[in-house]
């Protein structure tokens, strides 16, 4: 029988207190919690099966609140979104009950709390990959590593590689925003691997690293070593990822 095999991890990395990624597999979830060694679940393939992080905006209050809201959100509808538009509207929904969530009150210490999310929906003969904002959605095959997600990020400067800013997210102002999801449709071919992570994975990673890591190792071997060569290069951010495969048998 066709099946998903996911192994996931979410770490606070190295310079930060706390961990304000989330994560949600199927209808399980981590919320600001650390976990060194990659958890492994695995799904019938057949009913969509939603596995996503969100990364709460740095510099904003209670990033971890606004993450897990998203996550838990996702978890619950994951089981019919059966097409491109289901997983914008659930976007949308889930930016609308961030700001919710903060309320329009200034005093309010959840004001302005925002998170981004990238993430795949895999369903019986394709995956969408959505995002919102900078986490990313990677997809290796015989033909290398390509990014399915859409950077929501402004160009960089010369000599720079990544950027701390984002153009888009949910929530993260003191006034509703309307956004605009990116959802992507591509075939499924089993074995394909798809790394769905938050940037403290790959700002500080030099980018063939992924690539390499995932060809040389197993899934949770290859979920552990992607965890510690971002620890190796400085964990200065939450380091969350989640390692999505189909097999046939």
């Amino acid at each position: 029988m066709p099946y998903v095999a996911v192994s996931a991890l979410s770490h606070p990395g190295m310079l930060r207190e706390r961990n304000e990624d989330s994560l949600v597999v199927g209808p399980w979830t981590l919320c600001a919690t650390v976990t060194e060694n990659p958890q492994a679940l695995v799904f019938p393939l057949g009913t969509p099966l939603v596995v996503a992080v969100a990364d709460g905006l740095g510099g904003h209050p209670h990033g971890e609140v606004a993450s897990a809201l998203v996550v838990r959100r996702l978890a619950m509808v994951g089981p019919v979104l059966a097409g491109e538009d289901d997983v914008s509207d659930a976007l949308i929904d889930c930016n609308r009950a961030v700001h919710e969530a903060a309320g329009g009150d200034e005093e309010s210490e959840l004001t302005a709390m925002g998170t981004t999310v990238a993430g795949v929906v895999v369903r019986s003969d394709s995956l969408l990959a959505f995002n919102v904002g900078d986490s990313k959605v990677l997809a290796l095959s015989g033909d290398g590593m390509r990014q399915l997600s859409v950077d929501d990020s402004p160009p960089l400067e010369p000599g720079r590689r990544t950027t701390s800013l984002v153009t888009q997210c949910l929530g993260g102002s003191t006034g509703r925003h309307a956004i605009s999801p990116h959802v992507t449709a591509v075939p499924l071919t089993p074995g394909d691997r798809y790394l769905i992570c938050t940037d403290g994975l790959t700002d500080p990673v030099p980018p063939d690293v992924p690539a390499k890591v995932m060809r040389e190792h197993d899934d949770g071997r290859a979920a552990f070593e992607l965890w510690k060569a971002a620890m190796e290069a400085g964990g200065p951010d939450n380091i969350t990822l989640a390692l999505v495969r189909v097999a046939e048998d």
